[in-house]
């Protein structure tokens, strides 16, 4: 079966930056729906359309085209207080920008200096503003269930969701459950 819309596709990858460093290496094969489901990057979509099983390739994907360019408005220094504790540098937490705009997006903030009574916060994804380098090999391709397709996203061997967390306490700015 050829990888297209509506197929679930396993891939084994490694995950580099431009100059061939080892970012990740995939221990866990990465499962996705194909078909602009955005549970890939859109350039990984690209690369293994129509192909088959034991297919390898290596792409490298520009950072606009992966996790975005580096934003230093992202940056935040926020009183110690308004985080929970025990707080250490890398814990990450859901949170709303500052501009008071309720229609954005929730932004993933990583703890990236405690310093005192201050924070600093960055809601930039940690790969933002860095070329990416893909090695992909395909293991498996399979029709999707009409479930999934439904749903839009891959369920596990025994039909449920991957992640079933629903639980939507937002109670200020930032969220006080930890992502890691």
């Amino acid at each position: 079966m050829k990888i297209s819309k509506n197929t679930v596709v396993t891939v084994e990858y490694t995950l580099s930056d431009a100059q061939g460093n080892v970012i990740e290496q995939g221990n866990e094969p990465m499962v996705y729906l194909h078909g602009g489901f955005e549970n890939t990057l859109p350039k990984i979509e690209e690369a293994l359309d129509g192909k088959d099983i034991g297919y390898q390739v290596e792409i490298q994907v520009e950072p606009e085209d992966a996790f975005g360019e580096y934003d230093p408005q992202l940056v935040k220094v926020e009183p110690r207080n308004r985080l929970p504790s025990p707080l250490e540098v890398g814990m990450q937490f859901e949170g709303i920008p500052d501009d008071d705009d309720e229609s954005e997006a929730e932004l993933i903030f990583t703890v990236t200096d405690i310093a005192d009574d201050k924070v600093v916060l960055d809601g930039n994804h940690p790969l933002a503003g860095i070329a990416l380098r893909f090695s992909l090999h395909v293991k498996e391709v399979r029709a999707a269930t009409e479930e999934e397709i439904k749903h839009e996203h891959v369920h596990d061997s025994y039909g449920h969701h991957e992640d079933d967390d629903d639980d939507d306490d937002s109670d200020g700015e930032y969220r006080t459950h930890v992502i890691h």
